[in-house]
């Protein structure tokens, strides 16, 4: 006769919640939880909740910037953000890779601040990496993909 233990039924792995996309305004495309994960890195051990809160505060952090730049396009008879003209790279225009881009960024970011931890690595603290450090190097880059968007230069000059 032959005993397997089994364990509670509050130990045994729960299936991952579905990730469902976050619906945008129309004008912005609507954002796949899964493809910022995988874009940003986000591990699993952060929960799909957590995730969709980070990537909400992301698209309206990035809204705040590209307001006008809606306005002005849906003015000009686009309806869409894929139907803005601009160059297109691997199939889709160049503004929709940047707005996910930003997103996925400002959704690291957030995440970062408020969940130190998660992207707390052995290797990165022996190399003295610091979370302000890579906090703020995530908001740079969503940054510039949002001017890049808006076609504003990069630069960004601190008066001391």
């Amino acid at each position: 006769m032959t005993f397997v233990a089994r364990p509670p039924a509050s130990e045994i792995e729960q299936p991952p919640e579905e990730e469902t996309a976050v619906i945008n305004d129309g004008f912005f495309p609507d954002i796949d939880p899964a493809a910022v994960r995988d874009a940003a890195r986000i591990p699993t051990s952060i929960t799909p909740a957590r995730l969709r809160a980070a990537i909400i505060g992301a698209v309206m952090t990035a809204g705040i910037d590209l307001q006008q730049f809606a306005a002005d396009s849906i003015a000009a008879g686009h309806a869409t953000l894929a139907d803005v003209p601009a160059p297109q790279l691997d199939g889709a225009s160049v503004q929709l890779f940047r707005y996910h881009r930003a997103v996925a960024l400002y959704a690291k970011a957030e995440l970062i601040e408020r969940h130190p931890d998660f992207d707390t690595t052995a290797a990165g603290g022996a190399e003295g990496n610091d979370a302000a450090t890579a906090i703020g190097s995530l908001r740079r880059d969503a940054m510039h993909a949002v001017r890049d968007m808006l076609g504003q230069t990069r630069t960004v000059v601190d008066l001391i």
